[in-house]
């Protein structure tokens, strides 16, 4: 597994980390890698959720190449 130095957080944060890690009976460290996991997972899975909401509802859409609707779209531009 990699390492994660953080600069610069200010004091007042890393007094409530280590406030909450003793709370829930864990190093500062382990409590940092908890919130890191929770925070990121969750955004993840709300990721993955619209992903999935987004493909059925243009499910059987034609789709049209971007570049060719911009090209389109200058050509109409520099007729005018």
């Amino acid at each position: 597994m990699g390492q994660l130095l953080v600069r610069d957080v200010p004091d007042p944060i890393i007094a409530e980390l280590k406030k909450r890690a003793k709370k829930n009976g864990r190093s500062a460290e382990a409590e940092h890698r908890i919130l890191l996991e929770e925070s990121l997972s969750s955004r993840m899975q709300d990721f993955w959720t619209k992903a999935a909401r987004l493909r059925e509802a243009t499910r059987g859409r034609i789709c049209t190449n971007s570049a060719d609707l911009i090209r389109d779209e200058r050509r109409n531009r520099d007729r005018h």
